[in-house]
């Protein structure tokens, strides 16, 4: 029995955060950051059956070509994460009045719809980007005992090594997208690579404005790190932690996000939440 201070339940039956009852659910979620484009994903919905908003984590459950999906919002960093990807699977997979696991497993099928930073040449403003590995510089997964079963060792080894990593950082984890997830949703027109899940927006990515970062270098080393054929395509702030929890929670996740700024080529786009529809409809399609 999960005590109640390690799983928190409404008065009304629903999880903590989230204010979720088990019913208003769907096998298939689509993650987002932002709470307003919850209610840009479900305006491609035929039908909503549950709407559920509390602080930054808005829920809408509808029906679209007969897939009942959810869009969530998680807001921004993989600590949220924690409590998203945590309190979804309760939903599915704990007993809310008795506070009991289910002797049967529900999967979860996730897929995190957002906004990156281009690191290459080849990921100019507009790219979709598909997260194949996602490093998190953010440390959560090193909190949980299975971390090294879901994560991709030797790669972790070979960018420590090749950073020079500061160990007062914390060390950085090496997340799996679900293959299977990523052929179904990526299919041709997404480029595929390594993700960088940083802990912030501004020092964790490199930037600089008043405080200086302590290593001046990381963006160069980051976009000249290759392995098993891949590159660090983008800075984003939550695809390690959900691929990283979804696959110790025997769930199905990925991220895709579309490049907003090319660090590469110091470009911008700050207008660019109509082009995140082509996206979105992409996923909605092929979820």
């Amino acid at each position: 029995m999960i005590p109640a201070s390690e799983l928190p339940i409404n008065s009304d039956g629903s999880v903590f955060h989230l204010h979720l009852r088990p019913e208003q659910l769907a096998d298939r979620i689509i993650l987002v950051g932002d709470q307003d484009r919850v209610s840009t994903v479900a305006k491609f919905f035929e039908k909503r059956e549950a709407e559920v908003q509390s602080r930054e984590f808005h829920t809408i459950t509808g029906t679209y070509k007969g897939k009942r999906i959810s869009c969530v919002s998680t807001g921004i960093g993989c600590d949220n994460i924690d409590i998203v990807m945590t309190e979804l699977d309760a939903l599915a997979n704990i007993d809310l009045d008795r506070r009991e696991v289910r002797d049967e497993h529900r999967q979860l099928t996730l897929v995190r719809v957002g906004t990156c930073g281009g690191l290459q040449p080849f990921t100019p403003i507009g790219t979709f980007v598909a997260s194949v590995r996602s490093i998190g510089f953010d440390g959560l997964l090193n909190y949980y005992a299975d971390r090294d079963k879901v994560c991709d060792l030797e790669l972790e080894k070979a960018f420590v090594n090749h950073m020079h990593w500061y160990e007062k950082k914390g060390a950085p984890y090496v997340a799996c997208a679900d293959e299977g997830l990523v052929r179904q949703i990526a299919a041709d027109n997404m480029v595929r690579g390594i993700t960088v899940s940083c802990g912030g927006f501004y020092g964790p990515q490199g930037r600089q404005v008043r405080l200086r970062t302590q290593d001046e270098e990381q963006n160069q080393k980051v976009e000249s790190f290759r392995y098993d054929g891949m590159a660090i395509c983008n800075y984003e702030m939550e695809s390690s932690a959900v691929a990283g929890m979804a696959s110790m929670l025997g769930h199905r996740a990925m991220t895709c996000c579309m490049v907003i700024a090319n660090r590469y080529n110091k470009e911008m786009n700050t207008n660019y939440k109509n082009s995140m529809e082509t996206l979105i409809t992409t996923v909605l399609d092929r979820i």
